[in-house]
């Protein structure tokens, strides 16, 4: 009986070290391109900073899903008055700070006030600029009140940038983030990964993973390696020219989708001979953007004439405006007095779509008398000379935040473009929540900047992942500049 016995408890043993051994992971190593500058989404424009926090350590009122919808998050729930300038926004009760801290309305009203204030740094402050008053009713509910009906308030909301602080830690969030969602920080190795664990007191749904570690990877080169060794799990944001390495692979999955990242030719519109509406017209028709998407891109790439992504309802497709075209290019540039050409800077910050794209414009900038001097800076770099002291003649960049044709109005932005008849489209897109009415302002929009050709549009930027087989729960698309691991799980 005794022998039975131990047979029996060995058995049970060997079934419980073979199920073990077949278990789900629980861990996961994700690359990206790009270290962030620091951790505070309310304090950056960097899109790496979202990247790993979005959705993942920071949460808003709302969140953007991942088809652009907008969803409630730290509000269950919210009334709007029949003006459409009042929103009072139910909360989650029960829900904690990493800190262990509560979370409540007073926690809104020090986030949305701060993001506001005249000394904001928050790179968004645009977002909030309708806010006339926060007020705070009780422990659970928040009143907010607008300077006008805003149709995007609550897409608005779901922004990064509109993430809710504590007043206690939001001084130290770009070192130490703490926030209130379903994973909480671990450690930040600089210039390697950045560690995201397990938040044990999450108020919502608990997450599959126990942790996520966000591997530095700026070397495409390096991403393939490290991929098929297993090293790295996933690379949301693959670099286009490497997929044909994964393609065909039983072992990954290959998943190319759409994002918001308008992929331009930047130009310093006040910086001569930029400030000359023919000298942009004429780079405009000097770019060939069928070999740009090639060569940086791999073709992936969906050609846009001005700053919209294909992919959304209000699009206008205006590519046929500047068809590829040197000899109107150059006559052009005779018409501003610039017939033997003339000099210029192109700043490359470290993404290859920057760095190959501009090899490819470089050339055919040469071909109708534009001569560049090829300059490559690190992010830190660009986010300094070209983002903050628009100290540049041209630059390649894509602007991965969704819906940000406004950016053009802003008159301390790095493009220096100053239009009135812009500004006021937008000032009335701002005020205006009807569907059919927005849809024709932002064509209108569109078309004002392809006419000052404010900028040279190339493409909108795909978004190629690549992971793990067994993944699931990674984003296909990019609506918005994020990693959202709150579905993500391995499969057996």
């Amino acid at each position: 009986m005794k022998l039975w016995k131990t047979i029996l408890a060995a058995a049970a043993l060997a079934l419980a070290t073979g199920a073990s051994a077949f278990a789900a992971r629980t861990d996961l190593v994700i690359g990206i391109p790009l270290e962030p500058p620091h951790l505070d989404p309310t304090a950056g424009a960097a899109a790496a900073i979202d990247e790993v926090l979005y959705a993942n350590v920071f949460e808003g009122l709302t969140r953007i899903g991942q088809n652009g919808e907008v969803l409630p998050d730290l509000a269950e729930s919210w009334t709007i008055s029949d003006d459409g300038k009042v929103y009072v926004f139910k909360l989650h009760t029960g829900v904690k700070f990493h800190d262990g801290t509560d979370f409540n309305a007073d926690d809104v009203k020090f986030s949305l006030d701060r993001a506001r204030a005249d000394n904001s740094v928050n790179a968004q402050k645009g977002l909030f600029a309708a806010i006339d008053k926060v007020e705070v009713v009780d422990s659970a509910t928040v009143k907010v009140t607008l300077k006008n009906p805003q149709g995007s308030f609550l897409y608005n909301m779901g922004w990064g940038d509109a993430v809710i602080v504590a007043p206690e830690t939001a001084g130290t969030n770009k070192e130490k983030p703490i926030g209130t969602g379903p994973f909480k920080f671990q450690s930040w190795a600089k210039g390697s990964s950045i560690t995201l664990v397990k938040s044990d007191n999450y108020w919502g749904t608990p997450v599959s993973l126990d942790k996520a570690e966000f591997r530095i990877v700026p070397d495409a080169a390096a991403a393939v390696p490290a991929l098929l060794s297993g090293d790295v799990q996933a690379f949301p944001f693959f670099d286009p020219d490497s997929v044909a390495q994964a393609q065909g692979d039983p072992r990954f999955k290959v998943v190319i989708g759409a994002t918001e990242g308008e992929t331009i030719l930047a130009i310093n519109n006040k910086k001569p001979p930029f400030d000359k509406l023919q000298v942009r017209q004429a780079i405009s028709f000097a770019l060939d953007r069928k070999a740009i998407i090639d060569g940086a891109s791999a073709g992936l790439g969906v050609p846009i004439g001005s700053h919209m992504s294909p992919a959304n309802k209000d699009y206008v497709d205006l590519t046929g405006l500047y068809p590829h075209n040197v000899d109107k290019a150059k006559e052009l540039l005779k018409e501003a007095g610039l017939e033997n050409g003339f000099k210029a800077t192109l700043k490359l910050p470290p993404p290859s779509y920057a760095r190959l794209g501009g090899e490819i414009i470089a050339s055919q900038l040469r071909d109708v008398g534009i001569d560049l001097e090829i300059i490559p800076v690190e992010w830190a770099q660009w986010l300094d000379q070209v983002f903050t002291k628009k100290d540049y003649d041209l630059t390649i960049v894509s602007h991965t935040e969704p819906n940000d044709i406004d950016i053009y109005s802003r008159k301390d932005y790095y493009f220096n473009y100053d239009n009135p008849a812009f500004d006021k489209i937008i000032a009335e897109l701002n005020l205006t929540s009807d569907e059919a009415k927005r849809k024709t302002l932002l064509g209108e929009a569109q078309k004002i900047l392809a006419d000052d050709a404010v900028v040279g549009f190339l493409y909108e930027l795909p978004k190629v992942g690549v992971w793990d087989a067994k993944l699931q729960g990674l984003w296909e698309n990019a609506p918005i500049q994020a990693n959202d691991l709150t579905k993500v799980k391995w499969t057996d």
